[in-house]
C-alpha cells in the first residue's frame, strides 16, 4: 500500500465522524456532505507525516471549513439561520439506520439543531467541537483566532443558551412513544383538553414551510397557542406513518404518494416540549426515505 493509499484509508476510517461533526455544525446534510469533501482536499494537499492524531487534526480542520461555510452564509446576506429547519434524519419506527448511527450518536434532535442554529458561528464551533466531541480548548482557540481562556468563555455563553432553551430529553424511546401515541389520540379525536394534558406548559412548536410559503417560519409557543392547532394537527394525525426523526419518535404525512411534512416530537418528563416540523416541498423531495 503506497502512501497516497495509506492517507486514504486514514481519511476513511474516520468520514462518519467527520460527517457528524459538520451536521451538527451545518444543520444540512448536502453541506456536511460538502465540508467533508473540502477536508479530504485539504489532507490531500498537506503534508501529514508528522501528525500525530490524524482524527484529531482531521476535526479540527472540518470545523474549520464548517465555520467558513457559516461565515460565508452571513457574507451573502442569507436568511437568519435560525429560520431554516435543520435537515431531518429519517429511520424507520423499530430502529435507526446503521448508516445514520454515527450521525446521530449522541441523540442529536432537530430541537437541539434548532437551537445551536441560533448561535454565533464560534460558539458554534466551540461548543460542539468541545462538548460533542471533546476537542481540548487549546486545539479549538486557533481555528477561531482566540486563546483557550477565551474560546472556553465562547463554549460556556453556548452551553447556557442551549441549556435555556431546550429541556434534558426522555432517554426510554417506548415511554417517548406512549406520549406520541397519546398526543396522535388526542389529535385524531380533536379532543382540545387531552391535547393541553400531554403538552408541557412550555411547549414549542415550530413548523418550516419553505422559502416560497407565506409565512416561512412558524413559532408557538405554550400548551394552549399549540393546541388552538388541534385542526392541523388532526389531519395530519389522519395519514400520519410513524418514524424516527434523529433518533425519537415522528411522522412522516403523506398526501397523493407525496410526502408533505416530517415532524419530530420531544418528550421531556412525560410531556411533549418541543415539536419541529419541516413542510418545505423542496427540500422535502431531497430527502432519503427509502428505508421508511
Amino acid at each position: 500500500m503506497d502512501d497516497k493509499d495509506v492517507v486514504t484509508s486514514l481519511f476513511e476510517a474516520h468520514r462518519e465522524h467527520l460527517r457528524a461533526v459538520a451536521y451538527r455544525m451545518l444543520g444540512s446534510l448536502s453541506e456536511a456532505d460538502d465540508a467533508v469533501q473540502e477536508t479530504w482536499l485539504r489532507l490531500s494537499r498537506t503534508d501529514t507525516s508528522d501528525v500525530e492524531n490524524m482524527g484529531g487534526w482531521l476535526t479540527t480542520v472540518v470545523g474549520r471549513v464548517c465555520l467558513n461555510m457559516l461565515r460565508s452564509r452571513r457574507t451573502r446576506g442569507e436568511q437568519p439561520l435560525e429560520t431554516r429547519m435543520p435537515d431531518p434524519v429519517v429511520s424507520p419506527e423499530d430502529g435507526v439506520d446503521p448508516e445514520h448511527e454515527a450521525l446521530l450518536s449522541d441523540s442529536v434532535g432537530l430541537a437541539l439543531l434548532v437551537v445551536l442554529q441560533t448561535l454565533e458561528p464560534a460558539e458554534r464551533l466551540a461548543f460542539v467541537l468541545h462538548d460533542m466531541f471533546a476537542v481540548p480548548f487549546d486545539e479549538i482557540a486557533p481555528i477561531v483566532d482566540r486563546t483557550p481562556a477565551a474560546t472556553r468563555q465562547l463554549a460556556s455563553r453556548a452551553r447556557r443558551r442551549v441549556r435555556g432553551a431546550t429541556a434534558e430529553p426522555d432517554t426510554d424511546l417506548s415511554r417517548q412513544r406512549v406520549v406520541v401515541d397519546a398526543f396522535m389520540t388526542a389529535a385524531r379525536a380533536g379532543d382540545f383538553d387531552a391535547l393541553v394534558a400531554v403538552l408541557d406548559p412550555d411547549i414549542v412548536l415550530r413548523v418550516d414551510q419553505g422559502a416560497l410559503a407565506t409565512g416561512r417560519w412558524l413559532e408557538l409557543r405554550g400548551a394552549l397557542a399549540v393546541a388552538k392547532q388541534a385542526l392541523m394537527f388532526q389531519r395530519m394525525a389522519q395519514v400520519a406513518q410513524p418514524v424516527l426523526v434523529n433518533g425519537v419518535p415522528g411522522l412522516i404525512n403523506t398526501v397523493g404518494g407525496q410526502v408533505v411534512s416530517v415532524g419530530a416530537f420531544t418528550i421531556a418528563g412525560g410531556k411533549v416540549v418541543a415539536m419541529d416540523i419541516l413542510a418545505d416541498a423542496d427540500r422535502l423531495s431531497t430527502l432519503d426515505l427509502k428505508a421508511v
